[in-house]
């Protein structure tokens, strides 16, 4: 047996660099709150646009709905991030996209079900029952809203 030709070293080398690499993206990703932080970012988001629809419309049904998921939803993203960076530390770097006017009923309700469409998704990301409950309830008031904005006009 001989000393590893150059090549085969080259590859050991390349491929250990590589693992490195792709174990610092994932402690990096975990750190900053991954798939939750990009949930987190969107449940934020969600409450300032929905808040622009809401003085927007001209709709009172819509007005009053959306009055309370935007009311409503602040306690919850809360209640969400405080147990999440109890568990895994605190999440920072936050980003958001902009903002858009209110131009229909349909409109909102693609947004709220787009936005619950990606919770549902980003969810897969947290192992925690108990953050996984408070999910359900930001579901739960994004599904009861958009019940509000169809039906209760």
């Amino acid at each position: 047996m001989g000393l590893i030709d150059d090549e085969n070293f080259k590859r050991v080398l390349k491929r250990s660099l590589k693992e490195e690499e792709d174990e610092k993206s994932e402690k990096s990703e975990k750190s900053e709150g991954g798939g939750f932080k990009k949930m987190m970012e969107k449940i934020l988001h969600s409450r300032t646009q929905a808040h622009i629809f809401h003085l927007q419309t001209k709709s009172y049904a819509e007005h009053i709905a959306l009055n309370g998921y935007y009311d409503g939803v602040l306690d919850l993203f809360d209640g969400l991030v405080e147990s999440y960076q109890g568990k895994h530390g605190i999440i920072t770097n936050y980003q958001c996209d902009g903002f858009d006017d209110y131009s229909s009923n349909e409109q909102v309700i693609t947004y709220l079900t787009d936005l619950e469409n990606s919770i549902e998704e980003l969810r897969k990301s947290v192992k925690e029952s108990f953050i996984q409950n408070q999910i359900d309830t930001v579901e739960e008031l994004i599904n009861s809203t958009v019940y509000k904005l169809k039906f209760l006009k």
